[in-house]
């Protein structure tokens, strides 16, 4: 069972977020989410294009994939890959879209298992037990003045540069993504969304939300972070 919402805030002109998730009971359940940057269209066109290449590509390949883990997150690397050179050679191919790029989050969903393939500072939570954890850890210049303790995370809620990404998706010939496998128990609710909705509504609501009622906490908070400034596109999946 999954829910998703997107919008576009209060801000932008457009919205550059984009998102897939299965219309049935297939296997493997594949959930993306993408936060495309770069110019009037080239957002727009890069978030998409690097949706629907991830989907098709898993979608071809996940049949003569050998079913254990190291081979399906290999699967989803070679995937987020191919994704990133179809961008890549899309932005040289149109001088309007050249520098475009996107955030790109991966979570398929098999055997009691999701996989997860996660390049920018989208994000994907865990919510087990009333407890919300950060599964994905953010590509962004921030993020390193945390991990270099130059700036404690507190001060990286304001930071004029807290936008700034170390890692993107079809900005370069070559990306790597981090990839992981973790447990999907009875019970357990994951998260995907950009971060214009982490920027404007605190983890600990978001998990309030979403624990008082699944079904409309899609909605809940995207009028949160709307509320709350809504600066820029605000996306976001849940899957139960």
């Amino acid at each position: 069972m999954a829910f998703a919402k997107t919008d576009i805030g209060r801000v932008r002109e457009q919205n550059q977020d984009y998102y897939y998730i299965p219309e049935t009971i297939e296997e493997p359940q594949i959930y993306i989410l993408a936060d495309g940057m770069g110019g009037y269209k080239g957002g727009e066109v890069a978030s998409k294009l690097a949706t629907e290449s991830v989907k098709k590509y898993i979608h071809n390949n996940f049949e003569d994939t050998p079913k254990n883990k190291e081979d399906i997150l290999k699967l989803i690397e070679n995937a987020v890959e191919y994704a990133n050179m179809v961008v890549y050679e899309k932005s040289k191919e149109i001088p309007e879209l050249e520098g475009m790029g996107t955030t790109l989050e991966v979570c398929v969903i098999y055997n009691n298992k999701a996989y997860i393939g996660h390049v920018g500072d989208s994000r994907i939570y865990r919510i087990r037990k009333d407890i919300i954890r950060k599964l994905t850890k953010d590509h962004s210049y921030v993020q390193q003045l945390i991990e270099d303790k130059k700036i404690t995370r507190e001060e990286a809620k304001s930071h004029p540069k807290k936008n700034m990404l170390t890692k993107a998706l079809g900005c370069t010939p070559y990306v790597e993504p981090d990839i992981r496998a973790r447990n999907f128990e009875k019970g357990d609710i994951f998260i995907m969304c950009s971060d214009g909705l982490t920027n404007m509504v605190e983890e600990k609501r978001i998990c309030e939300l979403v624990k008082e009622d699944i079904s409309t906490a899609a909605n809940k908070l995207v009028n949160e972070a709307n509320q709350a400034g809504g600066y820029d596109n605000i996306t976001i999946i849940i899957i139960n």
